[in-house]
């Protein structure tokens, strides 16, 4: 029994008994009035009158038909092959995928690509309750396909089509709202296809709801060959597109701190990045600001060039130590999800410092300790602590923020072990050397032919000879940031240091292009005085000469050595990843110590949600900590973590989640050039707003093309009949009663 894709227009059939009442209106009004010509027609008309009857009884036909099959044309009748039910494709399976990843959150007019993806779905849903043939339909969103944790949750899966079945989708779409995820097309094009693995005979038709951005679509490879199983399972693909233009977007990219130290009451410098998605330069960005919720002066970027990023750097003074929270948001516009970057920065009251002084007197120890630490009205955040070589063997070194060795003769093969297993665990160590250190020592014991944590081997103690032309500074520096700062300054207090002795690498050393050392500041006769190794995860700074003014006079009366002492801190100082925030739809971990904290975590989720907090059991690590983990932190902002300590007191940490900022750009991928990069993939490509199910994911075969091909040859047949039907004298005789006259 045939459907039809426009059903209510069939109430347009009894319109194809209008030519029979037309031709019963036109029998009714004639009169009979006997004429004598009249007569002798009508005994040649009674010779005719079958085929004449005939002839009309046809056209009638004719014309009625023409307006019924008119009728059927627009309504646009489906019918089912009788073959379908027996070779297993009486039931069909609507799967469909849609995208709700933050960048379908686009917004224009008053809709937005997730709202036009919704309605194609619930368009889909309500077209196939409407049929007659069983109906099978699964919903599956980007964001809840192969989730590490969690596994694949369709919304719907192999759901019965039924009468009530559009309600209860559009009930559904009501509540879907765009995640914070970049998660493309490929965990759930996989999930499909194992899905599909499983089925039986079902017809199964797959739509992919998406924006289609060229960020995922411009290379294709693993979606091009998830798309070509899906059709070699024998699934017929549709494509619906739901966005229509190239909107501008922004998007904060980054936020962090920058160089320096970072304590209690000491400035500390920020850093935004906003990115310009659009097409245009953005000028004037405004960027506002909150710390720990309260709004603070706004930053303003001049100019972001298209597809560039801009870097603005502001200053943040935190009173007090502990964690602070801060936010940098932009003004509304296309996406909202990517306007605004959390940071967590935990203030420490001050950063301990530890000095290990080869010499008892302490004389390097004092001055590097003067430059970190002088004490007075403007605190550096520094607390220093100087120490023999012997405290490196019999203390724990983690509490310190970096240790430097300060004119080192010895160190005992565990504190070597110790220093290293520090840097590697990602501290800093500054060297500074002197008239009691061994060049042979440090090149066996500290560098170890490259595998120590030392940078280079050294070949002895050297004189730099006097320049008395003074045409060259003695100390040459790059764009290391440790002397960043000085970048520029033509009458810089370093043109003044003046080095008399250093030790000397051997003649034929020079750091491999690839290796983890490099020289960053040389003398004036090219010789390295200062080098940066990345040891693990840490790094080490070692100056080949002394700290102390005794083989220079940097540390006397400069104001270049307390400068660049402080930026030395900052660099070994800085922890990378100590407060890099987690991507959205990442899991969060916090570590505790078992023997300070009970096992339980309660985690805060930010937002207003039913479901805002979630009480998580830490598992024991092999390294011994306790680690509770939230499964997928699928939101962004600042999620807290509520401890419990042994003793009953509680402790909140505080974590940042971020949208992957890349995800805002909106750069779209057109259907032919879509096209152009899925060569050999059979799919229907469609806008959201011009696709219709029955014409695509029809139950059967669309009658509406070969109805409106018999419609047109039943014009013409109604031509012919009429003209046939009709009195047409010949054209000779018309001539010659014309000419008569």
């Amino acid at each position: 029994m045939p459907t039809f894709v426009h059903p209510s227009l069939l109430w347009g059939l009894p319109l194809a008994g209008v030519p029979l009442l037309i031709h019963l209106i036109n029998v009714l009004r004639h009169r009979r009035v006997r004429w004598a010509a009249m007569e002798f027609l009508l005994a040649s008309q009674k010779r005719n009158r079958t085929w004449v009857a005939l002839k009309q009884l046809l056209l009638l036909l004719v014309r009625t038909a023409a307006v019924a099959l008119l009728v059927l044309v627009v309504a646009q009748p489906v019918i089912q092959s009788p073959l379908g039910g027996l070779f297993g494709q009486s039931r069909i399976h609507h799967t469909v995928i849609l995208d709700d990843s933050f960048s379908m959150s686009e917004r224009w007019g008053d809709t937005s690509a997730l709202e036009e993806a919704k309605r194609v779905v619930a368009r889909i849903g309500a077209e196939a309750a409407r049929r007659a043939q069983p109906q099978t339909f699964t919903l599956l969103r980007f964001s809840r396909a192969e989730r590490p944790a969690l596994g694949t949750q369709p919304d719907l899966l192999r759901e019965t089509v039924d009468r009530r079945f559009a309600e209860a989708l559009a009930e559904r779409l009501e509540s879907i709202e765009p995640s914070h995820l970049a998660v493309g097309a490929a965990p759930a094009l996989r999930a499909v296809g194992q899905l599909m693995g499983r089925e039986g005979g079902d017809r199964r038709v797959v739509y992919l709801v998406s924006d289609f951005r060229a960020r995922q679509w411009d290379e294709p490879g693993e979606l091009t060959d998830l798309l070509t199983r899906l059709n070699e399972a024998g699934a017929e693909l549709h494509l619906v597109n739901c966005v229509d233009a190239h909107r501008p977007n922004l998007a904060v990219a980054e936020l962090v701190a920058g160089p320096g130290t970072r304590a209690a009451g000491v400035p500390l410098s920020m850093e935004v990045t906003v990115k310009n998605f659009g097409t245009a330069p953005a000028r004037d960005v405004p960027v506002s600001l909150e710390t720990d919720g309260q709004p603070r002066p706004a930053v303003a970027i001049a100019e972001i060039l298209p597809g560039e990023a801009a870097t603005e750097r502001f200053s943040m003074h935190f009173p007090t130590a502990g964690e602070h929270r801060i936010t940098a948001r932009l003004d509304a516009d296309a996406v909202v999800a990517d306007n605004a970057r959390h940071c967590v920065i935990d203030v420490p009251q001050d950063l301990p410092v530890l000095l290990i002084d080869g010499d008892p007197r302490a004389d390097d120890a004092r001055y590097l300790s003067a430059a970190l630490a002088p004490g007075g009205p403007v605190p550096t955040g520094i607390r220093t602590r100087i120490e023999l070589p012997r405290y490196l063997s019999l203390n724990p070194l983690s509490p310190f923020r970096s240790i430097y060795l300060l004119n080192v003769d010895r160190l005992d093969a565990s504190a070597v072990a110790a220093l290293e297993e520090y840097v590697r665990s990602g501290g800093g160590l500054g060297v500074f050397l002197g008239e009691r250190c061994d060049n042979r020592r440090i090149t066996d014991q500290w560098h170890r032919d490259a595998t120590g944590f030392f940078p280079a081997p050294l070949a002895g103690e050297t004189e730099l000879p006097v320049d008395r032309l003074q045409r060259a500074p003695d100390l040459e520096v790059g764009e290391h940031p440790v002397f960043r700062v000085f970048r520029g300054q033509r009458n810089s207090f370093l043109a003044t240091v003046i080095v008399e002795r250093y030790f000397a690498v051997p003649d034929d050393w020079q750091p491999a292009p690839d290796s983890a050392t490099r020289v960053i500041a040389r003398l004036r006769n090219g010789a390295p005085l200062a080098l940066e190794r990345s040891f693990g995860d840490g790094r080490v700074v070692a100056f080949l000469t002394s700290a102390a003014p005794t083989w220079n006079n940097w540390a006397r009366a400069n104001p270049s050595f307390v400068v660049a002492m402080l930026e030395l801190q900052a660099f070994l100082g800085a922890r990378p990843v100590e407060d890099a925030p987690c991507r959205a739809g990442e899991p969060v971990h916090v570590e505790l110590d078992p023997i300070e904290y009970q096992g339980q975590v309660r985690f805060s989720l930010p937002g207003d949600r039913d479901d805002s907090t979630a009480l998580v059991d830490a598992v024991l690590g092999p390294d011994g900590k306790l680690v509770a983990s939230l499964p997928s932190a699928d939101r962004s902002g600042i999620y807290q973590a509520e401890l419990m300590r042994k003793d009953g007191a509680k402790q909140v940490r505080r974590l940042a989640v971020n949208v992957d900022a890349d995800e805002g750009d909106l750069t779209p991928m057109p259907g032919p050039e879509l096209a152009s990069r899925l060569k050999g993939v059979g799919y229907h490509y469609h806008g959201a707003g011009a696709f219709q199910l029955a014409e695509q994911a029809r139950a059967g075969r669309n009658l509406a093309d070969p109805l409106l091909y018999l419609l047109v040859l039943l014009l013409v047949v109604e031509q012919v009949l009429a003209w046939s039907a009709g009195y047409h004298p010949p054209a000779g005789q018309l001539v010659a009663k014309g000419g008569a006259r």
